[in-house]
């Protein structure tokens, strides 16, 4: 008796270092480019400068970009990166790395938790393959380096998860669930509700149900104790709630509900309608490299379909997959939330699976789908693996021997994980694509991302303003260039206008204002200007390619010339 307690201690702590390592491991891997890249636009510098104004404002209410109502969401991750950017005391300087620490601590833990309930669910390897393929995403690696919601969001939802796995092993070993437990999921869902609104309750709310619906079974939901923790979460969001609906006489939540969250349902916001499939479409780059394995890990998932583990886990991902693929507007981190129950799955198919992989070679449209799925993983890695080549080619003319360290590091590792599914050893070709990701990663966002100055327009803008500036209150108007990475650089001082208001401004203000017109507007400026009898003088130019928009700009910076 002694023997197997002390064993299961030794396990234990084998796997408490375990995941040590893998936080260690995420950590870092997540870390270049973090205060080297620029904000990206356009979400994550709104993000950015409306946390500055909470904390230059005092006002941690009502949120704001410069004089609009930023009412998308609550204030949760506001207050998450003002509390970085307050502890760092890098207010002043507008260091980008502060309001990006709440996105890198909460994706290393997603990561973290997500290994440790695959080790619960199935086995300490399978739980750490989990967190390798989770970790290693694509777009967990980019969610992970910007200051928006969904890195905080995914952890919440993993925490939520989480817990009602401990319910479901209560359940299991016949043993009462402690009351901490449902107070923990009931306030988890208040902190989602104070992330991202009613979106937390499709995982959150959506799991349990599912699988109670599955089961048939709904007794078990009473452990979670229903009857009082929905008031654990209004204890968590209540406050802020009436706080703002005072403050904002009820706006916030006509456009926060009523056109936010309900208005994606109809149509496409922002342009972001797509067709229904459309995660399905992108999983294959989203997920990569763990893509082709979750795919190829189908047949061994379905034949353990009896199991109530498999069944939580697909109960965590079909509802909120099904959810976000029938709404109008699509994004790709909308089913971000469903990739930790993908990864548990795929990673304990990979250990598990043995001779069942042999069903792909029986079938002859399963070797047909599943090498076509094959092919296009791998020319994803292929071009993840060059894309510093041809970024730094196209857009500086030149390539840094950093791109090709990338390509010449990564495209062996994906080769070596290419030979290993040709040999039908799915595990080892994960571990290789892994590295494969690894080594990109570190490419790209160490040696080639930070310095495409072609894209990065907005800092040169700022720069370029510094330089010329007349007056220290000086007013600037950019005509052409309204992105709000600009915004946050320039400490929220800028007015994004038209050319003609831009002209306006400047012979209102002709000794200290100053105004950026790209090259296809500059006619109109002129003529706009000369009209008010100002002549412009042209201080600097800037000149460089807008993602956002897609367009080449040739930016001037103008002033009033001297009569």
């Amino acid at each position: 008796m002694l023997k197997r307690a002390g064993g299961k201690v030794f396990l234990r702590r084998s796997l408490a270092v375990r995941l040590g390592l893998l936080a260690f491991a995420v950590f870092f891997l997540l870390l270049p480019g973090r205060a080297s890249i620029p904000p990206f636009d356009r979400d994550e510098p709104r993000y950015m400068q409306a946390t500055a104004q909470m904390l230059e404002s005092g006002n941690f209410v009502d949120v704001r970009f410069q004089d609009k109502p930023r009412y998308l969401q609550p204030a949760g991750i506001y207050w998450l990166e003002a509390a970085a950017v307050s502890l760092s005391g890098t207010l002043r300087q507008r260091e980008i790395w502060a309001y990006r620490v709440p996105s890198l601590l909460a994706m290393t833990a997603a990561v973290v938790l997500t290994a440790r309930m695959g080790a619960l669910l199935f086995t300490p390897a399978a739980g750490l393959m989990a967190g390798v393929l989770l970790g290693t995403s694509v777009l967990v690696t980019a969610e992970g380096r910007m200051a928006t919601i969904d890195s905080t969001l995914l952890l919440v939802v993993v925490l939520v998860q989480a817990v009602l796995l401990r319910v479901l092993r209560d359940r299991a070993a016949g043993r009462p669930t402690p009351v901490w437990t449902a107070v923990l999921f009931w306030g988890a869902l208040g902190c989602g509700l104070m992330l991202k609104g009613p979106v937390i309750l499709i995982p959150g709310l959506g799991t349990p149900l599912a699988f109670a619906f599955v089961e048939r079974e709904w007794s078990w939901l009473k452990r979670l104790r229903p009857g009082w923790g929905w008031l654990v979460m209004l204890a968590v969001v209540l406050p802020w709630c009436i706080a703002i609906g005072v403050v904002s006489h009820g706006e916030f939540f006509q456009r926060a509900v009523g056109r936010n969250f309900l208005g994606k349902i109809g149509h496409g916001q922002e342009a972001h309608g797509a067709f229904p499939g459309y995660h399905l479409a992108v999983f294959a780059i989203a997920f990569w490299p763990g893509s082709f394995f979750a795919a190829a890990a189908i047949p061994v998932i379905w034949s353990w379909r009896a199991s109530w583990k498999v069944r939580f886990l697909l109960c965590w991902i079909v509802p909120h997959w099904l959810v976000f693929e029938l709404i109008a507007t699509k994004l790709p981190h909308y089913v971000l939330p469903a990739y930790p129950a993908i990864a548990i799955l795929t990673a304990a198919a990979l250990q598990a699976a043995g001779n069942e992989w042999t069903f792909w070679r029986r079938s002859v449209w399963g070797r047909i789908l599943l090498g076509f799925y094959g092919v296009v993983c791998a020319a994803i890695g292929i071009a993840l693996s060059v894309a510093g080549i041809a970024l730094t080619k196209v857009l500086v003319g030149q390539i840094p021997v950093s791109a090709w360290l990338a390509a010449g590091g990564s495209l062996p590792l994906l080769a070596l994980a290419v030979r290993e599914v040709v040999r039908g050893r799915l595990w080892q070709s994960a571990m290789c694509s892994a590295a494969c990701a690894v080594v990109i990663y570190m490419g790209l966002f160490l040696g080639i991302v930070p310095r495409l100055d072609e894209i990065w327009l907005a800092p040169r803008i700022a720069d370029l303003v510094d330089e010329y500036r007349p007056c220290p209150a000086t007013e600037v108007v950019s005509s052409s260039f309204s992105e709000p990475s600009l915004v946050f650089l320039m400490h929220g001082k800028v007015e994004l206008r038209n050319a003609r208001e831009g002209a306006a401004m400047l012979s209102r203000n002709p000794s200290c204002g100053l105004v950026l017109v790209d090259r296809r507007d500059f006619a109109t400026f002129r003529e706009a200007l000369s009209g008010k009898g100002v002549h412009e003088v042209e201080y600097g130019r800037v000149s460089g390619f807008n993602y956002s928009t897609g367009k080449w700009l040739d930016l001037g910076l103008y002033g009033a010339a001297s009569p």
